[in-house]
């Protein structure tokens, strides 16, 4: 297509906690540094990218300092510019590790479809906007791909059950599902959540997820674009594409906190949300801040907040508090009831973005597959839920949410026109996925 541009509760979550070992860090990976080689006589491993945006060009270079038998052969975005721009910095960089002719270079909508057809590729990165993730890791998996998928998997709940039955079948092919959620391959995160699940602060009684920052980019508009082209190439501020920020950036916070709650789902939300600054029709139709209370069984709060504001107060961290202390998950240290520090991470330092794609490639290696699917479309139900709560101000249960039909988005991608919905307005806008 052209371009157009705790003993009781703790007992329960140490034994979820065996439920994510895919997504902890254990042994060798643990050294920073540690490499992942492939064995003498394997072939090098074949990468392909899909969405050639700043994560997807990130999470090459994360791939390749991941393994140096890995080489990059195939990339595909829809916008040829987007490609080529990422081509040259790939290169400037890696040199020969970068192997994409003109001939594995795929543009348009169906890039990714062309891409896994040719069979160029033993490895895939999804990076696009989130909401065409559900059908680009459907088609990777079709084509017996390993896969590294950037969160969230979705933007809706019709998205996320398609995602659960991906990563079935997945499995049983024995491929290698590994998550862009990239906290729980975090060695010093990793060791404060252990720590966490086998009691260090007691049975958990509420969490407060804060994700509070400023403004993210935008890329202008142009008189050539059609509205289709121009909220692609903007895709943070529409819903349909981004799934709005408490999903697709707030969703590392709420990831967290559901790992503590041993990956189970919560009974229902309620939520306060709104557009204070983000008023002017380029920033499209979400929210600049989310307000949501999750509440899990045994009377567990989850307290979640995020706003993307300038000049404002910015603080991301995730606070834990127990029966017997208190956990700052990010500062990584627990604390006593007296508020005194009783343990904090001292050990190994690594990247957990290259971290997260050594586990892939030794793994693959290996031949003892790895599967974040379970846990990746969770977090992303659970931030689709509070986006639902906050739209629509109504309390909504987990039922409700993951069995919603509302499927966001056009029915057909082609370049043209695309309507904005009118930004939400709580207790009149109703039935929102």
């Amino acid at each position: 297509m052209d371009q157009k541009s705790g003993n009781s509760r703790r007992t329960f979550l140490k034994t979820s906690a065996a439920a994510v070992a895919g997504g902890t860090l254990t042994g060798d990976l643990l050294l920073a540094g540690a490499g992942v080689h492939s064995s003498a006589g394997e072939q090098p491993l074949r990468l392909g990218v899909v969405g050639c945006g700043g994560r997807g060009g990130g999470a090459v270079g994360d791939a390749l300092a991941a393994d140096p038998d890995v080489t990059l052969v195939a990339m595909a975005d829809v916008f040829p510019d987007h490609l080529n721009n990422k081509l040259r910095s790939l290169k400037r960089r890696h040199g020969d590790r970068i192997a994409v002719s003109e001939e594995t270079k795929f543009t348009g909508f169906d890039a990714y479809q062309q891409m896994f057809d040719a069979n160029l590729i033993d490895v895939v990165i999804l990076a696009t906007p989130p909401h065409f993730r559900p059908k680009q890791f459907a088609a990777a998996v079709d084509a017996g791909l390993h896969v590294f998928c950037e969160k969230p998997v979705a933007v809706d709940a019709p998205g996320v059950r398609s995602v659960i039955e991906t990563s079935k079948k997945a499995k049983a092919k024995g491929l290698n599902v590994v998550s862009g959620l990239c906290w729980r391959y975090d060695p010093g995160v990793s060791e404060t959540m252990k720590r966490v699940m086998d009691g260090a602060i007691g049975d958990i009684v509420a969490i407060q997820e804060n994700y509070l920052t400023g403004e993210l980019w935008h890329r202008g508009n142009k008189e050539a674009w059609s509205p289709m082209e121009y909220q692609l190439r903007n895709w943070l501020y529409f819903a349909w594409l981004s799934g709005d920020h408490n999903v697709e950036q707030h969703i590392h916070s709420l990831d967290k906190g559901s790992w503590a709650m041993g990956d189970k789902p919560p009974l229902r939300c309620v939520g306060i949300g709104g557009r204070q600054v983000r008023k002017h029709e380029k920033y499209g139709h979400i929210f600049d801040h989310h307000s949501v209370i999750y509440e899990y069984p045994n009377n567990v709060r989850m307290f979640s907040f995020t706003r993307q504001q300038d000049n404002t107060y910015s603080n991301t961290e995730d606070y834990f508090l127990g029966t017997n202390g208190s956990c700052n998950v990010l500062a990584r240290q627990i604390r006593n009831r007296a508020g005194e520090i009783t343990w904090r991470y001292s050990g190994p330092r690594a990247s957990m973005y290259r971290v997260e794609h050594e586990h892939l490639f030794k793994a693959i290696h290996a031949g003892k597959p790895i599967n974040n699917g379970d846990y990746m479309a969770l977090s992303t139900m659970v931030a689709i839920m509070g986006r639902m709560a906050t739209y629509t101000g109504s309390s909504i249960s987990w039922e409700e949410a993951i069995n919603s039909d509302v499927v966001l988005g056009p029915q057909n991608y082609e370049w043209g026109q695309v309507d904005v919905p009118p930004v939400a307005l709580p207790g009149i806008t109703e039935n929102v996925g």
